[in-house]
């Protein structure tokens, strides 16, 4: 069953990396680096901030944390634990690969670590931003997408490998969502008895 799956992933991503020409040689290695992505997640800080000024602080704080898990978890766990050689290095597909100018990346792929940062970061703000972001929550997942399929199109991830970050960014995110919604009614109903509190005492 395993060898199936293996096979299946390994022909959907002949496929889909097969699918390519110049100008998405270039578009997709930009999707790809981290770097040009800097001054967009300044704006998002911006934004939040801006939005729910203290709150917006703490809400940053745990996007941050929910970024750093879903990078660690699949960066220094389980692709060490798995070990699952990216398509870029697998001796059986050299000379069938197309890869950028990037390279060939790390040895291991599995899980896609860019996707679950990215769709980490997208599942949390989407669980705990308003209603006021819901363009910026769309926008968040096509980015999530592409930045996802970019891996597949440069040649350094098969599909299970980005299905795989897409879970683990998820779930992660999930987690911590619910963390920072249940601390947040918390704190507010402290606030309130607080001030309860103190009515009755005048």
């Amino acid at each position: 069953m395993l060898e199936y799956l293996n096979s299946l992933d390994t022909q959907l991503f002949l496929f889909l990396n097969g699918m390519h020409n110049s100008f998405f040689d270039f578009i997709m290695y930009w999707l790809s680096d981290k770097d040009i992505w800097i001054p967009f997640y300044l704006f998002l800080v911006f934004l939040i901030i801006r939005r729910y000024k203290l709150k917006g602080l703490f809400l940053v704080l745990f996007t941050i944390l929910a970024v750093t898990l879903a990078d660690q978890f699949a960066s220094h766990l389980i692709k060490i634990f798995v070990q699952r050689l990216r398509p870029s290095h697998e001796p059986a597909l050299v000379g069938l690969v197309h890869m950028s100018s990037a390279g060939a990346g790390g040895l291991y792929g599995f899980v896609s670590s860019h996707t679950a940062n990215t769709f980490g970061l997208a599942f949390f703000l989407f669980y705990t931003l308003d209603s006021s972001f819901k363009p910026l929550k769309y926008f968040l997942f096509f980015w999530a997408f592409f930045v996802s399929y970019s891996r597949i199109y440069n040649g350094v991830h098969y599909p299970g490998d980005v299905l795989g970050g897409f879970v683990l960014g998820w779930f992660i995110s999930w987690i911590l969502a619910k963390s920072f919604i249940n601390l947040g009614e918390r704190y507010e109903k402290f606030n309130l008895q607080k001030t309860d509190n103190l009515k009755n005492k005048s």
